[in-house]
């Protein structure tokens, strides 16, 4: 597995997402011990980034990866997340980046990963309650009593990210990119190389849309979060399968999976791109991660660069307003 810089954090160029180990996206039967299993594997194939988040259970998707790493904590890069729990009051699902919920999560999340530090640790979603020099000196001064090592920021927009930067270095910026999410590419990822700042895309996949192994929102169950998601709804879920039919036909050229194209096409994007395709199946990672190795001529690179935009947003509408724009 190559290896890359993302701020001066050094990552596996694939990287593993650990949020559908804890219900997120319903497919098929899982278990802890399948998960655990998967995070192993992705580590004996080269896989040195792991990404999580307090929220996602929430608190148990952090305490799964937790047992997981014991033994191999010194193997990989650990990355979580902080501000959709608010501590003091509100619970899940309650913005808050005030300095002491910054503090009060990133306690929490070091006890239940069983650390003493988080090596990247992220902003989940801009609050707007509290100005973004208060949330970056609350980290800033983790870092400094070493249960920190590096700050990230996660759907950031670009003022944003100058204003947290100018503060304390931001490391790396989490943002949706993929085939059917091309957004970054007008704003973002120009002002992240600007200032040397590592991209980490999640959803590099399209929530799974870009496998091409789901043809009908009726593959899905019915507490699967996507059934609400409007490119996985109504007319825009079959005129976004075109994207995939053609992720497919480059995938028979090369030899490969949709998946593993759609990775590839990523990576071509810049060697300051990581990103973190997420999994509960030790298959699916054997996979993602053989996208490493897959080549992708200039003319292919073409054709994936001109495909018909995705139809439809991103995510709901609730989810859509707490993106900073």
């Amino acid at each position: 597995m190559k290896h890359i810089s993302i701020g001066e954090l050094d990552v596996s160029r694939i990287g593993l997402g650990a949020m559908s180990m804890s219900g997120y996206y319903n497919i098929g039967d899982g278990s802890d011990e399948e998960s655990i299993r998967t995070i192993h594997r992705a580590i004996d194939l080269g896989v040195t980034h792991i990404d999580t988040a307090e929220i996602y259970g929430p608190f148990t998707n952090e305490e799964l990866v937790g047992r997981a790493l014991k033994g191999r904590r010194d193997q990989v890069v650990l990355a979580t997340k902080f501000g959709l729990v608010s501590h003091a009051s509100g619970g899940p699902r309650v913005i808050d980046s005030h300095p002491t919920n910054v503090r009060t999560a990133v306690e929490g999340s070091l006890r239940r990963l069983g650390t003493d530090h988080i090596d990247l640790c992220y902003q989940h979603r801009v609050d707007p309650n509290t100005p973004i020099e208060d949330t970056v000196g609350a980290l800033a001064q983790l870092v400094v009593e070493g249960k920190v090592r590096y700050i990230g920021l996660s759907e950031a927009g670009s003022a944003t990210i100058r204003r947290a930067h100018a503060v304390h270095p931001v490391a790396a910026l989490q943002t949706e990119y993929s085939l059917w999410t091309r957004d970054p590419e007008a704003e973002l990822l120009p002002l992240l190389r600007e200032l040397g700042i590592g991209f980490v895309p999640y959803s590099p996949l399209g929530h799974g849309f870009l496998t091409g192994e789901i043809r009908s929102p009726d593959d899905l169950s019915d507490d699967d979060w996507r059934k609400t998601n409007p490119r996985f709804t109504g007319d825009n879920f079959q005129r976004n399968l075109r994207i995939v039919d053609e992720v497919k036909a480059v995938a028979t050229e090369v030899g490969s999976t949709p998946a593993q194209i759609a990775l590839a096409w990523l990576l071509a994007q810049g060697d300051d791109i990581a990103p973190i395709p997420g999994t509960k199946r030790v298959a699916r990672v054997e996979e993602n991660t053989a996208a490493d190795g897959v080549e992708l001529s200039v003319g292919q690179i073409e054709r994936l660069n001109n495909l018909t935009p995705a139809v439809g947003e991103r995510h709901d509408e609730g989810n859509m307003a707490v993106i900073d724009r």
